[in-house]
């Protein structure tokens, strides 16, 4: 079986009730679903959550929520792979055996259907445990710095100052929006960002974090852009 866990707990504090917000239209899970869906790629797709209206608004997206999230695994310190490991734990003791298993984020609207399968294909041809999507950071680490209490710059690495931008090592961040691995590894507690992932490289245009308000309107903003670009180009 190939499962779709998206994670989508009520307790959101910076941005209330975010994972149904209406985002450009639709409450904000209901992209993750509907890429999920399109993309072909799974047996199921569930909603994990310990919430009775972000569960009904799945359902009427067309997910599944066959239980409820246990409140241990619903607190703001519950991390990624054990909610994932109880989700393959529980679909496989009633449904049969999970081989590969996507965490797929309720707060990721630039997911699409061809990255989804693509994580898919190379998690499968790669060997590796985990296939992620990451981006490259917009200026080089090794050069930045950090703000003193005395409002001075105080460089984190002094010896490249003096480097080109364009001499230095490209540097990736998670890109947060999908999770694909197989279920050996979540239930083991693979760590994810390790030498057993592999990358799934998205351009930056396509990659927002969505923790606050602000980065909620410019999500908005870069989505509205894309899909005006995307309809031109039919």
């Amino acid at each position: 079986m190939r499962l779709a866990v998206i994670p989508a707990r009520g307790g959101s504090k910076r941005i209330p009730r975010k994972n149904i917000k209406l985002f450009c239209g639709k409450p904000m899970i209901a992209w993750s679903i509907e890429a999920g869906k399109a993309s072909g790629c799974f047996d199921r797709i569930i909603v994990s959550t310990d919430d009775a209206e972000i569960a009904e608004v799945a359902r009427a997206h067309g997910a599944d929520v066959p239980f409820m999230r246990p409140s241990d695994l619903s607190d703001d310190y519950s991390g990624t792979i054990p909610v994932v490991a109880h989700a393959v734990e529980w679909i496989a003791q009633q449904f049969g055996s999970v081989q590969f298993a996507c965490c797929l984020y309720a707060t990721a609207p630039f997911v699409q259907a061809q990255d989804l399968r693509r994580g898919l294909d190379v998690l499968q041809s790669s060997g590796a445990q985990y296939a992620f999507t990451v981006t490259n950071f917009a200026a080089p680490i090794q050069r930045s710095f950090r703000i003193t209490d005395q409002q001075r710059i105080n460089m984190f690495n002094p010896a490249q100052f003096t480097t080109r931008s364009q001499d230095l090592e490209d540097a990736y961040h998670d890109a947060g929006q999908f999770y694909w691995g197989r279920a050996k590894a979540w239930l083991s507690g693979v760590p994810l960002f390790s030498q057993v992932s592999t990358p799934i490289v998205l351009p930056r245009y396509r990659v927002q974090d969505i923790d606050t308000i602000d980065d909620w309107i410019r999500a908005e903003m870069m989505f509205e852009i894309l899909n005006q670009s995307t309809e031109r180009n039919l």
